[in-house]
C-alpha cells in the first residue's frame, strides 16, 4: 500500500510538473528568443538557442523613435506609483467608511458600489474621454492617476471592507475610550491590521496599471509620455518589418517589476485573499 501511493504521488507530481512546464513554455520561448538573432526567432523554436547574442537588448534599451526605452521604464513607474498611492488611500478610506462607520443610506451606496464592479469598463469610455478632454487631460497622466485618488476601484473597496470587517469593534472602542477620534482609530488601529488586504490592493493595482495598454493608448499621444506598453509597440511596424528580437528583450524587462513585487509579496498577498474570501 505504502508503495503504491508513493508511485501515485510520484506520478501526480509528473503531471503537475508536465503541465507547469506546458503552462511555462511562452514565457520560456520569450526569454529564448529574446537571446537568438532575428532571422532565427521563427525557424529555430528550440528553447536553447543555437546563437546568443545581446544585441536585441541593446539596440532596445537604447530606444525608438528618439526616445531611450529608460524613459518608457520610467513613465510606467511614475504612473504606476501615483495609482497604487491613490488606490490604497482613497479605497481603504471608503472601505473604513462602509466597514465603520454608520450613515444614511450606507446599504443603497454600498450596494450602488457593487453594481459598478458588474458594469462593463467600455461602457464609460465614451463619457469619460469626453470629460477629460473638456478638461484638457488629454495627452498627460491625470486620466490614468486622478481617477484612483477618488475610490473609482470598487473592487478593492469590497476587498478592504471584508477584511476590515474580520476585526473585532472592540478594538474601535478601547479605542474610542482612549480618547481617539475616527481619523485616528482609521489610521492607528484599522490601517495596521489591514496590512495583507493593502498589500494585495498594491499588487493588484501594480500589475494591472503596469501593464495596461488600452487606457494608455487612449489618453497619451506623445512619445515622451508613453509608457512601457505603447512602446513595446513602437517596436511593431503595420508595413510587416518589424523588430521581434529587440520587442521579446524590451518584453522580458518589463516583466521582472512585477515578478519581483508578486514574488515578494506572495505571503502577504495570499493572506489578504484569504482573509477576504473567508471573513465577511
Amino acid at each position: 500500500m505504502a508503495q503504491a501511493k508513493g508511485f501515485n504521488r510520484l506520478l501526480l507530481h509528473i503531471l503537475i510538473l508536465g503541465v507547469g512546464m506546458f503552462m511555462l513554455y511562452p514565457i520560456m520561448w520569450l526569454v529564448s528568443s529574446s537571446f537568438k538573432p532575428s532571422n532565427l526567432i521563427f525557424s529555430d523554436l528550440s528553447l536553447w538557442p543555437k546563437e546568443v547574442t545581446l544585441d536585441n537588448y541593446l539596440k532596445g534599451w537604447s530606444g525608438i523613435a528618439r526616445v531611450k526605452f529608460s524613459t518608457f521604464f520610467t513613465n510606467s513607474f511614475i504612473v504606476s506609483a501615483l495609482c497604487v498611492a491613490g488606490n490604497l488611500l482613497s479605497c481603504s478610506m471608503a472601505a473604513y467608511s462602509f466597514g465603520r462607520l454608520d450613515f444614511s443610506w450606507k446599504k443603497v451606496w454600498f450596494a450602488l458600489m457593487l453594481v459598478t464592479i458588474m458594469l462593463p469598463h467600455h461602457v464609460t469610455i465614451i463619457p469619460q474621454y469626453i470629460l477629460f478632454k473638456q478638461l484638457n487631460w488629454i495627452d498627460t497622466y491625470y486620466p490614468l492617476t486622478i481617477p484612483k485618488w477618488l475610490a473609482t476601484d470598487a473592487f478593492f473597496i469590497f476587498l478592504m471592507v471584508q477584511f476590515i470587517r474580520g476585526l473585532p469593534k472592540e478594538l474601535d472602542e478601547s479605542a474610542t475610550i482612549d480618547g481617539c477620534g475616527k481619523a485616528q482609530i482609521y489610521w492607528r488601529i484599522i490601517l495596521p491590521l489591514a496590512v495583507p488586504a493593502l498589500i494585495t490592493t498594491a499588487i493588484f493595482t501594480f500589475i494591472w496599471t503596469w501593464d495596461d495598454f488600452f487606457s494608455q493608448l487612449l489618453y497619451i499621444n506623445t512619445a515622451k509620455l508613453y509608457t512601457i506598453p505603447l512602446g513595446l509597440r513602437l517596436f511593431m511596424d503595420s508595413s510587416g518589418d518589424s523588430a521581434w528580437g529587440v520587442m521579446f528583450a524590451m518584453s522580458v524587462l518589463s516583466l521582472i517589476p512585477s515578478l519581483v513585487i508578486f514574488f515578494s509579496c506572495q505571503k502577504y498577498f495570499v493572506e489578504g485573499i484569504s482573509t477576504s474570501g473567508i471573513k465577511g
